[in-house]
């Protein structure tokens, strides 16, 4: 497990599926999510059993809040498309526990994952794609270090409309320099 101050990264179990299922077929919850499609839990368990095939550093991990003397899941993150020559990777995330959402969970997930890539993983850069239209997202990212470096425009459709979708990255170098910057 990945210890933050406020929450724990865990690997996923098939218990936690149905609250993915329940979360996933939330309107407000994939508003963000490069997903689209109502998901059975028929369709997340076959997910989830196609999971031991991927490497174990490309496997989600469940996000958890304490809640009294139990932990809480509130939403998974993980690493895709690592490439050990490039020492680069894709990161995702989503909190789908609406309850805890603009508390600052979804940045400290991000930084425990960020901070588990660069230190245990020896990635050198990790990006990720992020709606234009997500501020809640794109601003969680900031506050982890990463920076926009472009834009794909009118790369989505929803809703009626095309919108553009931003690419972000965090280097090695740029979060070594803010950790050297915080103990200071």
């Amino acid at each position: 497990m990945i210890f933050g101050k406020r929450i724990r990264l865990r690997g996923v179990e098939r218990e936690d599926l149905p609250l993915f299922v329940q979360w996933l077929n939330d309107p407000l919850v994939i508003e963000g999510l490069l997903y689209l499609a109502p998901l059975s839990l028929e369709d997340e368990i076959r997910w989830f059993e196609k999971l031991a095939d991927h490497p174990p550093s490309e496997r989600p991990l469940a996000i958890e809040i304490q809640d009294g003397d139990t932990w809480r899941m509130i939403g998974n993150c993980s690493f895709h498309n690592i490439s050990s020559t490039n020492h680069s990777a894709e990161v995702g995330i989503f909190i789908g526990d609406r309850t805890v959402w603009n508390t600052g969970y979804g940045t400290e997930a991000m930084q425990l994952l960020v901070r588990h890539g660069f230190e245990s993983l020896n990635l050198n850069r990790i990006m990720l794609v992020v709606y234009d239209d997500n501020a809640r997202a794109i601003r969680a990212y900031e506050k982890a270090g990463f920076v926009l470096e472009g834009r794909m425009r009118q790369a989505r459709y929803r809703h009626g409309k095309y919108g553009d979708e931003f690419i972000m990255s965090i280097l090695r170098s740029e979060w070594d320099a803010a950790q050297r910057k915080m103990e200071e």
